[in-house]
């Protein structure tokens, strides 16, 4: 085969264009990268590209974390204050069962009770940002608010743990923690369970059950006074007053016929005239994810609604979601009577409506104070995750820089001796000898 300077000069100028392309390339990751494009390593970059979608997965989680965490610090904070405004309430309530007190040292205490409400529902209205921290997902909107004037609201008997475990048949679904206050045309008092219509007489409630309470009885047929003819169970409550226990038009009218000792009794309903707090958020969370995978509600969400904060009572029933404020206006139901200087009713009622509203708000507390330690504990995992991944994409596609400045001189060598060995032996051009 004939060999002629034309194809030795193009075997040359190609040797030496891929010499200079190789350095080139070389060159490229004098930046700190190999890996530029898929072809530079198909394998490599497949992994690059992999590691970084997650680093860019656990970013996002640590940013939903610090959120989260911010905001939940600052529900633990207003619920702190809340707590302790409830220990305060307890204390005062307890004073204000003192038989010592006059009507008015009572007006007195019950002036600072209505003052401790005032600030729970100022401390329950806290914002971050322009955010309401207590308004589930209505964020936007002031979810507490006290009317400025007093309404009629129904009376209510919230029983004690003995009360609660005598009236309650371990056979019901149900759990009777309240019962409707009745006034009878006798001038007595009576107590109804709104889950049966079934009508106790307030000495029964209050005294006469603990005698069969001693060997382990519950209540019985024939223990109530009488019952209340058509009632429905506990979703009646709603047809008289609303979702905050102020009684309507039919709960005006309401009246209802009873027997006691041979004699009719005629039954209506107990009303007092107190303030009541409205809640105007709703009951939805928000949730700011902080793993891969679906939606823990138990742990993923980060707000407390007034709903959890407040939990429910017998005026709840038949509302869904529930009225926001419970505990709040039997805490106000709780001030009212304390101004018309019931001593009794303090030492009794009282503390046990304040020993309730106490353990509710600890508890969603408590709630909050779980769910920040497990983005707590998720932020120190994805800080581990984010090293591992950050380390996984450096080893694979960041340059050694060492091993790079050596190749780099080594293919610049080989070029330079390229080009000069390539003036000696290439046959020379007309203009070369001329």
């Amino acid at each position: 085969m004939r060999i002629s300077s034309t194809m030795m000069t193009n075997n040359y100028l190609k040797q030496l264009n891929g010499s200079y392309e190789r350095y080139t390339k070389l060159f490229e990751q004098s930046d700190g990268k190999k890996l530029h494009r898929a072809s530079d390593d198909a394998v490599g970059y497949s992994k690059y590209l992999r590691y970084k979608n997650s680093l860019t997965n656990v970013e996002q989680f640590q940013e939903d974390i610090t959120t989260a965490v911010s905001w939940m610090k600052n529900s633990d904070a207003a619920l702190v204050n809340v707590t302790e405004r409830m220990k305060e309430f307890k204390g005062k309530v307890v004073a204000a069962g003192n038989s010592t007190n006059n009507e008015n040292d009572m007006k007195d205490i019950a002036k600072e009770l209505l003052a401790s409400v005032q600030e729970v529902v100022a401390d329950m209205n806290a914002q971050i940002g322009d955010r309401y921290l207590f308004s589930g997902q209505s964020d936007t909107t002031m979810p507490f608010q006290i009317s400025g004037s007093k309404k009629s609201r129904g009376e209510t008997k919230t029983l004690s743990e003995a009360q609660v475990s005598f009236f309650n048949d371990v056979n019901d679904d149900a759990t009777v923690t309240q019962m409707l206050k009745l006034t009878g045309s006798d001038n007595q008092t009576y107590y109804m369970n709104v889950a049966n219509g079934n009508v106790y007489t307030e000495d029964f409630v209050e005294n006469g059950y603990k005698d069969k309470a001693v060997d382990g009885s519950k209540v019985a047929s024939g223990d109530e006074a009488g019952t209340v003819s058509g009632w429905g169970g506990s979703t009646d409550v709603s047809k008289y007053f609303d979702e905050y226990g102020v009684i309507n038009a039919a709960g005006d009218a309401f009246e209802a016929d009873i027997t006691v000792g041979g004699e009719k009794v005629s039954l209506t309903f107990s009303t007092t005239q107190q303030y009541i707090v409205e809640y105007r958020g709703d009951a939805k969370y928000i949730s700011m994810v902080k793993k891969t995978g679906g939606v823990d509600k138990a742990t993923d969400t980060v707000n407390q609604t007034g709903q959890d904060v407040f939990g429910t009572d017998i005026f709840d029933v038949e509302n869904s979601p529930a009225s926001g404020t419970a505990m709040l206006n039997e805490l106000l139901y709780a001030v009212a009577k304390i101004d018309a200087a019931d001593n009794h009713w303090a030492a009794n009622d009282g503390l046990t409506i304040s020993d309730a509203a106490h353990a509710q708000v600890l508890g969603a507390q408590t709630t909050m104070a779980a769910r920040q330690q497990a983005y707590t504990a998720a932020s120190d995992m994805l800080v581990t995750q984010d090293e591992s991944i950050t380390s996984d994409i450096t080893d694979v596609s960041s340059t050694d820089v060492a091993k790079l400045a050596t190749m780099l001189m080594e293919y610049q060598t080989i070029y330079s001796l390229s080009l000069s060995v390539g003036s000696k032996i290439l046959p020379g051009t007309l203009a070369d000898y001329l």
